[in-house]
């Protein structure tokens, strides 16, 4: 007895995935889709003009934009906290550290109107690049 039924595990253990293999692709032979009549129309990707199209930005840029939005819905400090993790975080980004703080640095002083005020959020990020921004934006 339990040699028979051992026998007929192994048969459906070698066969059984066989018959699925065989039935999912016969399924997906059989859907409307994959005709290869020519009165079917068939859309691609490149067909026609799309709606939407996707932009990829660089990280530096995305980073850029949440830290000005950061800084336009809080204040300059948080911004530049963030900075400086996302540069510890990512070395890659060390580089655009100096432009990114500078432009918080001209957005603050936007922001509050006087250098003095923007001048108070001044952190140790990126050496003095935000301070750099402040004075440019005078």
């Amino acid at each position: 007895m339990n040699s028979a039924a051992r026998r007929i595990g192994r048969t459906l253990a070698l066969v059984l995935p066989v018959v699925l293999v065989l039935s999912g692709t016969l399924a997906v032979t059989a859907v409307p889709w994959a005709s290869t009549a020519t009165d079917s129309q068939m859309l691609t990707a490149s067909t026609g003009n799309a709606a939407t199209k996707t932009v990829t930005r660089a990280p530096e840029e995305a980073l850029r934009k949440r830290l000005l939005v950061e800084l336009q819905e809080k204040d300059p400090g948080v911004a530049l906290t963030h900075l400086q993790e996302a540069t510890t975080k990512r070395p890659s980004l060390a580089r655009h550290c100096v432009s990114i703080a500078r432009d918080l640095g001209r957005a603050a002083v936007a922001k509050y109107g006087a250098a003095h005020r923007a001048q108070a959020f001044s952190r140790p990020v990126c050496d003095t690049s935000f301070a750099t921004g402040v004075a440019a934006a005078q």
